[in-house]
């Protein structure tokens, strides 16, 4: 049986991209929000936006993380 490698090379380049996606879905929350005259509905999204942007965050932090890896060859 062969082992997966780490390979990390893109790590950076994938959560970017999962960050740009969970903005796009912010952003598509947002005109959903806007739309909507429920109540109970705009308070279910915007809690699910709050998610989202507690979640960008973290990513932002693992974005530091693996670029001081890289730079560092992942030592």
């Amino acid at each position: 049986m062969k082992h997966n490698s780490d390979d990390r090379r893109d790590n950076v380049e994938k959560i970017q991209s999962n960050i740009n996606n969970t903005i796009e879905n912010i952003e598509f929350t947002n005109v959903r929000i806007a739309k909507t005259d429920d109540e109970k509905s705009k308070e279910f999204l915007e809690k699910k936006n709050d998610r989202r942007k507690e979640a960008i965050n973290g990513m932002r932090e693992e974005i530091r993380d693996e670029a001081i890896d890289k730079n560092n060859e992942y030592k």
